[in-house]
């Protein structure tokens, strides 16, 4: 049965809507109103307060947390100053992907990492022969996620003894508020301007409290897990389980991926030589990847005439998609996407989704199943680039 969050008394306040879903055993939102729509657009316009408590927390300290970080992370992260933070995956020794998350360096020998499924056990083995702890602190830490255009104003307000002006993208400081401490990092699941503030678990409704008033002129609103959701997908942001399966979790080998076939080649820093997988994804970076994750923007007016045959607008507005549907090309199918949305910003029909590699080349032509009036159809998509949504406030 899903336990409360830190902020439960704040939050079943103010769900209206009484929908909850489980995200890693904790009760979090799906929207606190009967619709998401006002949670995104303040999302975008203003500012969400999201409760992400429910991401893992692991501290790694001792004379080897260097070591061990390395050993863990496919990027280098000898080159990870004390407060910066670097975003990496990290694999099993065939080179599939495990799990994807943030590490910290708060001290020399002492590092955070988050994630979103549980790695102790993972962690711990890979500390083998090392001089280090890793600590569960999970449960000890709450967490929220300010963002949107206006979270930098609203965050000055809140806090006390933080210079945000100069706090860099991926980066970390400290703050107060009421005299207790916070750590805010310059990260967030959306795309846009944004911060996580992390407080030990017992101060966490006094942080909400700091921050809504903060945030009452500017607009700030809690936001539920359905507006994140298409939020993170116009930020071209994967979700594990969805977009991926972890190795650890998946069913068959042909199930399991590469950073490279998530488009997470970019994190896979082979001239780091110790890190777990490095030989197989040394292997697969000489002679290519079978498999490409790709952004896909759906044709409009194709989708149009679809619906229209059924005497229909198109029926793609609302939540994000989950369930995922084949990608052809002719009539052989060359992969499947994964998440799909319609962007209210955007005013598109998006989705992420896996190809064959020679299918995921900028500007390809592919058809995506659609279902129209309980029949299957097709819809021409173009390969674009990610994110669909970039603002330059996100790194400003």
């Amino acid at each position: 049965m899903p336990i409360p969050s830190p902020f439960h008394p704040r939050l079943a306040e103010l769900c209206r809507s009484q929908e909850w879903r489980n995200w890693a055993g904790y009760l979090s939102p799906a929207t606190y109103q009967h619709s998401y729509d006002p949670e995104y657009f303040a999302l975008r316009n203003s500012a969400g307060l999201i409760d992400v408590s429910p991401l893992f927390k692991y501290d790694v300290l001792g004379p080897d947390a260097a070591r061990l970080v390395n050993r863990i992370a496919t990027r280098d992260l000898r080159r990870l100053s004390v407060g910066q933070i670097f975003y990496s995956p990290w694999c099993d020794d065939d080179g599939k992907v495990i799990d994807d998350g943030t590490f910290w360096r708060l001290e020399p020998q002492r590092f955070r990492i988050t994630a979103a499924d549980p790695n102790l056990h993972w962690f711990q083995d890979c500390s083998r022969g090392l001089e280090v702890e890793v600590q569960d602190v999970s449960r000890a830490v709450a967490a929220l996620a300010l963002q949107g255009p206006n979270s930098r104003e609203i965050l000055n307000r809140a806090i006390a003894g933080a210079d945000l002006d100069s706090l860099a993208y991926y980066h970390l400081t400290a703050g107060a508020v009421g005299g207790a401490p916070v750590t805010i990092t310059r990260t967030g699941y959306t795309g846009d301007l944004g911060y996580e503030l992390w407080v030990d678990a017992a101060g966490g409704p006094a942080l909400w409290d700091a921050l809504m008033k903060a945030g009452e002129p500017f607009g700030l609103t809690p936001t539920g897990l359905a507006a994140l959701d298409i939020a993170r997908i116009e930020a071209g942001l994967l979700l594990i389980e969805v977009d991926y399966i972890s190795s650890a979790k998946a069913l068959t080998e042909a199930r399991k991926s590469s950073p490279y076939e998530i488009g997470l080649g970019w994190a896979v820093d082979l001239e780091e030589p110790s890190f777990v997988g490095r030989r197989a994804l040394a292997l697969e970076h000489a002679r290519g990847s079978a498999w490409g994750f790709v952004g896909l923007q759906v044709g409009w007016s194709e989708l149009e005439s679809l619906f229209a045959k059924a005497d229909l607008p198109p029926q793609v507005a609302g939540r994000a998609a989950r369930d995922p549907v084949p990608i052809f090309h002719h009539d052989r199918q060359v992969g499947q996407a994964t998440s799909r949305a319609f962007s209210p910003l955007l005013k598109k029909y998006v989705a992420l989704g896996t190809v064959e590699r020679s299918y995921a080349r900028l500007g390809t032509r592919v058809d995506l199943e659609i279902t129209v009036e309980f029949a299957r159809q097709r819809v021409p998509a173009t390969v674009v680039r990610r994110p669909f949504f970039d603002p330059p406030r996100k790194r400003s």
